[in-house]
Parts: structure tokens; sequence; C-alpha cells
């Protein structure tokens, strides 16, 4: 076994006690200690990376147990993929975090944000659904503080129901493995993957509960409709370095769909073939909706941004319900492009907002470097709206050409072109607004508001949000190699027996 797969969890677990209760009153000792151990978990997912280019399924037991009686790690083409963008995104979100002073608002930033890391790298490398509920609460609770950090109403509101209805889904995650656990007598998700399948379809009505008891969990933490009200007033409210995280939590959810719902109750399982995506696809297409209209009507600019996200998230999951290579190879491309897309656009409206007093959509006297956050704006929302040339657009013409099918391609191709449509009209309103009519207001405004100008932003702040828009120029460069590593990702997902095999060998990999 190579201990390199445990790793991502192992390295923030034990960094983050040590500046939780040893450096949280020193910011200088947190802060290095924080960045050297993002730069590491960095390093490490390449390293992972790279093993799984081969094509080979690395398993990693806990305690040397074999599964289905032990834990096991599994790393292949998409846990790896996942991530290293999540420690691509991680160092982005805490170069900002440091710059701007976001981190020294609250003692425990720091310690929260690697056991973030830990929960979410855990989400992605675990191949039993146990765990993947252990992991997916280590994250959630680090995120309840990283919500709430440095205090506020709106923000301890907006806490508040976020904590709500992730007990609720983690209630109901409870129940699922329960029901699951009685039907088939394991949690593994290989062990799972072989045994439904040889359930009959007129016995399987408990394992159809839970397949769905999951997918509900699972759309909670997608923020897929009927359950997607907590996104916006949670991305609005949160800390704009949080909510630049948080754009990887939304992928944890779409994730546990992918690997779950396609291994173990994907297409051709007798009892639960055609259920999901039955499902699945109407609600992305109305998330699409929803998103869309938000961003058009929203008076914020966080509310805005986050009501992207969820259409973005929409947009992701119709290309999921097709479960086909195909359609889950364009699901990952925009998987990666919107994680980066919405972190870009999360930095820079804080790079915006501590220079405008606020958020709200209203003409105020134009800010300092006004033109250069005016560009950076207008690049992010070219991303997030799909138009060229970034990789949103090559994104959504993946997706849209995934999505032929007579039974589909009508809904998929109008709620994804006039979503596209109508997030772009909001984000243009929204610009003309922040960059265009402000420079008409003379800066004796300023002094009738009484408010102070603050510095010019540093290179230091300026550089993680062009890090995030330099990785969609590279998503786009390079859209050929990272389509052909994602359709080998795709191939190797659905190849349900190859993961079987792998995980259930008594050898040490498969």
């Amino acid at each position: 076994m190579s201990h390199w797969i445990i790793l991502p969890v192992v390295l923030p677990a034990m960094l983050a006690p040590i500046i939780g209760f040893v450096m949280r009153y020193d910011i200088v000792l947190a802060r290095i200690a924080s960045t050297v151990g993002t730069a590491l978990l960095l390093a490490i997912s390449i390293v992972l990376l790279v093993m799984a280019m081969d094509g080979t399924t690395h398993i990693y037991r806990l305690g040397d147990w074999p599964a289905p009686f032990g834990i096991v790690l599994v790393l292949d083409r998409l846990s790896a993929l996942m991530v290293l963008l999540t420690s691509l995104l991680a160092m982005m979100v805490l170069l900002h975090a440091m710059a701007t002073g976001w981190d020294k608002r609250g003692r425990h930033f720091h310690a929260l944000f690697q056991f973030q890391l830990m929960g979410i790298c855990g989400a992605f490398l675990t191949g039993d659904i146990f765990n993947l509920f252990v992991f997916f609460e280590i994250l959630l609770i680090a995120s309840y503080g990283l919500m709430i950090h440095s205090g506020g109403r709106e923000r301890m509101r907006a806490g508040l129901q976020y904590v709500v209805m992730n007990l609720a889904g983690s209630t109901l995650f409870l129940f699922a493995l329960g029901t699951l656990y009685a039907s088939t007598g394991t949690l593994n998700i290989a062990d799972l993957a072989a045994k439904i399948p040889d359930i009959p379809a007129d016995e399987a009505g408990l394992v159809r509960v839970a397949a769905m008891l999951l997918m509900i969990v699972f759309a909670v933490k997608a923020a897929l409709f009927p359950v997607q009200f907590w996104l916006p007033a949670t991305y609005a409210n949160a800390p704009a370095p949080v909510a630049a995280l948080f754009a990887i939590m939304t992928k944890v959810g779409a994730y546990a769909i992918l690997r779950v719902h396609t291994v173990v109750f994907g297409p051709g399982v007798p009892g639960t073939d055609g259920m999901i995506d039955a499902w699945l696809f109407p609600a992305a297409i109305v998330t699409i909706a929803l998103g869309a209209f938000g961003v058009l009507g929203a008076k914020r600019l966080m509310p805005l941004i986050g009501f992207s996200v969820v259409g973005s998230m929409g947009t992701l999951l119709v290309a999921v319900a097709a479960f086909s290579p195909v359609a889950t190879t364009a699901a990952l491309y925009y998987m990666v492009h919107s994680t980066f897309a919405a972190a870009c656009l999360f930095l820079i409206a804080d790079l915006v907002i501590s220079r405008r007093n606020g958020d709200s959509l209203t003409p105020k006297a134009a800010t300092v470097q006004n033109g250069l956050f005016a560009a950076i704006f207008f690049a992010a929302v070219i991303a997030m709206a799909g138009m060229p040339p970034l990789s949103g657009f090559l994104g959504k013409l993946l997706v849209l050409d995934a999505l032929r099918d007579p039974d589909v391609i009508v809904w998929a191709w109008t709620a994804i072109l006039a979503g596209s449509l109508l997030t772009i009209v909001g984000f243009a309103r929204a610009g003309s607004v922040l960059f265009w009519k402000s420079t008409a207001i003379e800066s004796s405004v300023l002094e009738v508001e009484a408010v102070a100008q603050p510095d010019v932003a540093t290179p230091a702040q300026v550089t993680p949000v062009m890090l995030a828009l330099s990785a969609l120029v590279v998503l786009s460069v390079f859209a050929g190699p990272v389509a052909g590593y994602l359709e080998q990702t795709s191939e190797q997902l659905f190849d349900r027996a190859g993961y079987i095999s792998a995980v259930l060998a008594p050898g040490e990999e498969g």
C-alpha cells in the first residue's frame, strides 16, 4: 500500500489541532503553518494525480483490514482530480484571506480551514458510504465555524439556517445508511455494487428507499431544487474567502451523486435503474431556472454570485443526470471550470465590496483601481455565464453536445441557453452599476457619505483572483488534454467490475 493516499487526510488532521491549541494567539505562526500545510497538500495532490494517471485503482486499507470489513481509501482518476482541485482552490483562498486580513478577524480561522480540507479530501477519497457521512460531518462542522467567522447579526442568522438545513440532511443520511445496511449488510461502496445487482427488482423496495434518501442528502449538499434555498443566503453572508472555498463544497454533493449513484445504483442495476435520473433531470432543469432568475433579480452583489452558483450546479447536474460516460466527461469539465469561476467571482467581489462600503447594486463613487477591478470582474463573468473564449463556453458546449437524446434535448438546451442569457443580462446590469455608472458620480459624494477610500489593492491581494482567472485560461488553452483525461476518468468510473475487483481483491492494490 502507498501511504501517499492517506496523507491528504492525515496532514490537515494533524495540523489543525496544533494551530488551534498552540498558535491561536500568534497569527504569524498560524499563517506560516497553514501556508506550509496547504502547499504540502498541493504537492501531495500532484503526486496522487500522477499515480492515478496510469488507470490503476489504488487502495489503502487502514489497519491492513481487507474490505469490506475494514476502512478503505480509494484513489482513482476521479478522486485524484477532486483532491487536486481542492488543494488548488485552498491555496488561492488562503492567500486571499491572509492578504486581506480576513484570517485575523477570528482566532480559529486557520485551524477550521485545515479541518475543512481534511473533511473535503476525506470525502473524495473514502470507499465507504458510512465514512462519507463521517467526512461530511467533519467538513460541515468546520464550515459552521468558518461561516460565522468575524461575527455579525446577518452572518449568524444565515449560519443558523445553514446549520439547521445540514443537520436535517445529516439525519436523513443516517436513515439512508440504516436502511441500506439492513438491506445488504454492508456500506462499502464496492461491496454494495457487487451485491445490489443480485437483488431482484421486486424485492429491492428498501434499496430504492435508501437510494432516494441518499439522493436527497446529496441534493442538499449540491444545492439542487427543492433544497437549494440555503445557498444564496449562506454564500451572501459568509466571509468572501470562505464563500470562495465553499465553491468546492457543492461539488462534494455532485461527486457523491456520481460516485454512489453510478457505481452502486447506476445503469443496469435492476432495482434502481432509471429511478434516480428520472427525478434528477427535472430538478436540475428547475435549478438552472431558479439560479438564472435569481441573478436577474438580485439587488446585492454577493447574493447575485450565490444565485449564479445555483445555476451552475443545475447545469452540472443536468449532465450528471444522463449517467453516461460522454455526459459525465462534460460534467467533470464543467465542474472544474465552475469551481474556479465561482471562486474568482467571490474573490474579486471582496476586493470591490471592501472599497464600496457594501455590496448593494446602487451607483456609488468609483473605487480606486476601478478599471482593474472592472476588467477582472468582466472576465470572471464571461467565464461564469459561458461566453467565449473562456472555459465556461467550452464546458457548456460539451454539456449541450452530450445531451442530444430526443427525450431531453429540448428541455436541456432551452434551460441552459435561456439560463445563460438571463445570467448575462443580470451580470451586465450589475457590472454597469458597479463600474460604469459609478464613474459618473463626483468624488465629493464620498465626503457627504463620510466613506473613507481604502488603500490601493496590493499585488498580494490581487494575485489570488488572478490565479483563479489563470486557471480558467489554462482550462481553455489545454481543453483537449484535460478533456482526454476526463474521458478516461469517466470510463474508469463506469467500469464497476474493475472498481469492485480492485477494492475487494485480497492483494494490496488493484
